[in-house]
């Protein structure tokens, strides 16, 4: 929800910085690029430290970011209170995936638990500029203090409810944590969940020494991983995205203008440089080498174009109807909940494709329908009327491929990784995600500042190029 908000309250936000158009996507790219900068590090540091710890720290951290973002007075202040929350995002992304890692270890009911997460990111995408929509008929302020307010309600509620560690070695009975009522807490291979597998008589039992805060093994056997946040890592990453993102922004003035191309050369030695600097540390972020994996290379190319072409078009979907059609607030959420809220149904239906199609072909099946659905779309913007039965199909459409896309890439991303690397891998899909959706917005108002059509149609070829680079070399089933 965090995340939409700004879609439906940018035109509104910006007569009240006085942000020029070619500044706006940095009031909706504040968020992807904190996520896109710490996904990495917040993957690691969950290992190392506890994915329940990470991930109360950074729902804390939302909670108060995005309540101060209500009180910004300029566009640098709010966009820097944008990336605090990008940078808190990352630690929830990043623990809770490491969590469903650690409660559902294999089989259907993790398919279930990551459809479900899924299913919850289409709810929230779909409720956020909803919600936006609403409040802003008063003050679009109101959004960032309401969803501040329920973050941390989040955080109060996770502390008590999540199981904490046990600290004196599972014997002690001093040191167990008790459950609500007073009684024994869970063990720590189970959790008070619905979605809760159940263990059969044949089923191992859990291993008492592990739990949702206790530091996953190194590969190299040392708890935890053993290193302190890749700083130098994290900032080439986010160095080399600012100055994509610059580049994107500019060239909506013109491709071929000497900053453009200076700031995309930069981008890419900076993102040689996070390589190198990757290979050399012993504890890196991202283990490189697991790109000789061919799940992991399609979790992260598909994370990678779900951001470029279905995150970057619809994040400026409502802003573009609003503008060229003069579509109410209201009646642009109200489009937008129809596409991310039928993402949100396919997203629990998906499930039902496992053992059928393999991840990689159900991303694939996701691009297409999404660009099946942006089809329709062109000529919507800029007709004399809003042709609402093909807007309306062509979402339908375009939320059904999400759906598909957003219950295979959480599986698909600790599926891909052995398991003491879960963190890492839910880390290195969103951060790839994050990085698309930021690129996409940058790239998708440059284009459609001279024709909405143009974004449409780069949106569509994006969604088919990752559909066939997703299976290149991926297993049907």
């Amino acid at each position: 929800m965090n995340y939409t908000a700004p879609m439906l309250t940018l035109p509104a936000t910006a007569e009240a910085f006085g942000t020029p158009s070619s500044a706006q996507a940095w009031l909706l790219n504040g968020t992807p690029l904190g996520l896109a900068a710490l996904l990495l590090v917040a993957g690691a540091l969950a290992d190392a430290h506890g994915r329940r710890r990470v991930f109360l720290l950074g729902t804390l951290a939302l909670g108060v970011t995005t309540a101060l973002g209500a009180f910004a007075g300029t566009t640098a202040l709010f966009t820097a209170a944008r990336i605090a929350q990008g940078a808190a995002s990352a630690a929830i992304l990043a623990g809770s995936l490491g969590l469903l890692a650690d409660a559902y270890p294999s089989g259907r009911d993790r398919i279930r638990a990551t459809g479900v997460w899924g299913a919850s990111v289409s709810a929230g995408i779909a409720l956020g500029p909803l919600l936006a929509a609403v409040l802003s008929l008063a003050d679009w302020r109101l959004a960032y203090l309401a969803l501040g307010a329920a973050t941390l309600a989040t955080a109060v509620t996770g502390a008590r409810t999540l199981t904490p560690p046990r600290t004196g070695g599972g014997g002690d009975p001093a040191s167990t944590p008790t459950g609500s009522e007073g009684g024994p807490a869970p063990s720590p291979g189970r959790t008070t969940d619905a979605l809760a597998p159940e263990r059969t008589a044949d089923a191992p039992a859990p291993s008492p020494e592990r739990t949702a805060d206790a530091p996953a093994p190194s590969p190299t056997g040392r708890a935890g991983g053993g290193g302190r946040p890749d700083l130098a890592g994290a900032t080439a990453l986010a160095l080399a995205l600012g100055a994509l993102l610059t580049a994107l922004t500019l060239g909506r003035d013109g491709w071929l203008r000497p900053a453009v191309g200076v700031l995309l050369l930069a981008s890419a030695v900076l993102l040689a440089l996070f390589v190198a600097v990757e290979r050399r540390r012993k504890d890196p972020m991202i283990d490189l080498g697991l790109l000789r994996r061919p799940a992991f290379r399609a979790s992260t190319v598909g994370a990678l174009f779900t951001g470029l072409a279905v995150i970057g078009l619809f994040s400026v979907l409502p802003s573009l109807l609003m503008r060229g059609q003069g579509v109410a607030p209201l009646a642009a959420a109200g489009l937008f909940v129809l596409w991310s809220g039928t993402s949100f149904v396919v997203a629990l239906q998906a499930r039902r494709l496992a053992g059928r199609i393999s991840a990689p072909y159900q991303l694939a099946l996701g691009f297409v329908l999404s660009a099946a659905g942006v089809l329709p779309l062109l000529g919507t913007v800029d007709a004399p009327a809003v042709p609402w039965p093909r807007l309306m199909a062509g979402l339908v459409v375009a939320g059904a491929g999400s759906g598909l896309l957003n219950a295979a890439l959480p599986r698909l991303a600790v599926d891909s990784v052995p398991p003491e690397r879960a963190a890492m891998g839910s880390g290195a899909n969103n951060t790839a995600r994050y990085i698309g959706s930021a690129a996409g917005v940058a790239l998708m108002l440059a284009l459609s500042a001279t024709d909405p059509d143009t974004a449409f149609a780069a949106s569509a070829a994006l969604a088919l190029a990752g559909a066939a680079l997703t299976v290149a070399g991926s297993p049907r089933r």
